[in-house]
């Protein structure tokens, strides 16, 4: 029998830590090749990890919850393979009477056979073997790696090179981790309380004895006014609710812990309010040739694709013309620095089954067909609500759409998702009333009428900018044409 080391998986880029959510294999349980061995998730997405080989799973390494390291082993794997030889230790043989000045043979040194190799997985580990280890927590910046959210989480708190090349590290080979820089920000935030300085007692006269002087008593000193607890700020990313007065449950009422990806929308929400000045704008948009043209050709367009065609793809499509016409609004902010975006990648805010939310991403939108963006648009559906996003399916988006209109919702005031600086939010298409301006003079009619809303950054988006948008995508889906062939 062999042993495999199972290894945590690269799973994207910038990531280089998940957290064990679940085993859905146990000690003793045999697996298939691609059977999914345990469920994982990282601050972007939930994923599993599949077994690349048959066989029986000997050993957990890690608890449910625990933090691991991409490159990590996770799991030994008893295969039925044969293992790999390996050179067995000198026997112990009594020597034989020799001469005293004849020392005995050294023995032969046992080589410890090297662990198998993992196809697919990612290098990572290969490259920290490879790599000399840290002597000390000084490592210079140049040789020392930092992930992506480590170095943004040292830029937030303005952290130096030197004085994070100073934190001692947890992570395989001293690596600096998330969890020890959030450490260290909150042992840096909360200072030690200050020592009130007594004032010095004056010398003895004479006739003073235990404090008092020829029989009078001396006053007593003035106990010290305790100090108002110094209040703890928060760290990165994490949600801080102050109540006037602590909130208190009935024995009726039930509480419901927030699951992971719930907290991790309720940082990410308040983080935005935070750090853009939000700025929402409203239209109105006629989409009724729109409607018209989607009811004629989506039987056809369903029977020749396999899928269908839905509203979503037809509003991505108007808002990258829009955005190549107002290039501004696909950027991001780095301190003083607009960063602009040559890629236009669209996010798209997916509702889940469980009630959380999560925004997968159309990358280089402008490159893609209304074809292509469908066929985009589904698969990433599809992916969310089986819980098959990978890191690199929720990353990089540059521009927001969320139809709150799925919901018979007229319109909304959306949260930037960040680091972007606007977001799109589609209402519900009515049947109104509307004023038609014809050659023959003005007329009532029913129009399908869609109200649109864009939340701005006010930053870097005036409302010049965001409301010459916001009417360019009106514009889009209202000059439709009626004879468009997909």
């Amino acid at each position: 029998m062999a042993k495999y080391q199972l290894l945590l998986p690269k799973m994207g880029e910038s990531v280089a830590e998940a957290t064990v959510i679940k085993w859905i294999k146990n000690p003793g349980d045999y697996i298939e090749a691609d059977e999914a061995v345990m469920e994982i998730a990282t601050d972007k997405v939930d994923s599993e990890v599949p077994s690349p080989v048959n066989g029986r799973l000997v050993e957990q390494r890690y608890k449910e919850n625990d933090v691991v390291q991409v490159g990590s082993i996770i799991a030994i794997i008893e295969t039925d393979a044969a293992e790999e030889a390996a050179p067995a230790p000198a026997a112990v043989v009594a020597p034989a009477p020799v001469a005293a000045s004849i020392p005995p043979p050294a023995p032969a040194p046992v080589r410890q056979p090297e662990p198998p190799q993992i196809p697919g997985v990612d290098q990572l580990a290969a490259r920290l073997q490879t790599t000399a280890p840290v002597q000390n927590n000084d490592t210079k910046g140049a040789a020392r790696f930092y992930s992506p959210l480590v170095k943004h989480i040292a830029q937030q708190e303005n952290i130096t090179q030197a004085e994070l090349d100073s934190i001692p590290g947890s992570g395989a080979e001293g690596r600096l981790t998330k969890d020890d820089l959030l450490a260290y920000v909150k042992k840096r935030t909360v200072a030690p309380p200050a020592t009130p300085q007594s004032a010095p007692a004056p010398s003895p006269a004479p006739g003073y004895q235990n404090g008092a002087t020829n029989g009078t008593q001396a006053a007593a000193p003035k106990p010290a006014q305790p100090a108002a607890p110094r209040q703890e700020a928060p760290r990165p990313g994490q949600t801080k609710i102050e109540h006037s007065k602590p909130l208190t449950a009935s024995g009726v009422d039930e509480i419901i812990e927030m699951d992971r990806m719930r907290r991790l929308i309720a940082e990410h929400m308040v983080m935005s309010k935070h750090t853009s000045p939000h700025v929402t704008s409203f239209v109105e948009a006629d989409v009724t040739a729109l409607v018209l043209w989607r009811e004629k050709i989506k039987a056809t367009f369903e029977k020749r694709e396999g899928e269908k065609i839905t509203f979503t793809p037809i509003f991505i499509e108007a808002v990258v013309k829009a955005i190549k016409d107002y290039p501004m609004i696909n950027v991001s902010v780095n301190g003083t620095q607009i960063i602009k975006k040559a890629a236009i990648n669209i996010s798209m805010a997916t509702a889940l089954p469980n009630g959380n939310l999560i925004v997968p991403v159309i990358k280089k939108a402008e490159e893609l067909n209304l074809l292509g963006i469908t066929k985009a648009v589904n698969s990433l559906a599809n992916k969310a609500r089986t819980g098959k996003l990978q890191p690199d399916d929720v990353k990089d988006g540059t521009f927001t759409i969320t139809n709150v209109g799925a919901f018979s919702n007229l319109s909304g005031t959306p949260i930037i998702n960040q680091p972007q600086v606007a977001i799109l939010a589609v209402g519900t298409i009515k049947k109104k009333p509307a004023v038609i301006e014809t050659p023959e003079g003005d007329v009532i009619a029913i129009r399908h009428i869609m109200m649109m809303s864009l939340s701005y950054d006010h930053r870097v988006v005036d409302g010049a900018l965001g409301g010459s948008f916001l009417s360019r995508i009106a514009h889009y889906l209202e000059k439709w044409d009626a004879d468009r062939q997909v």
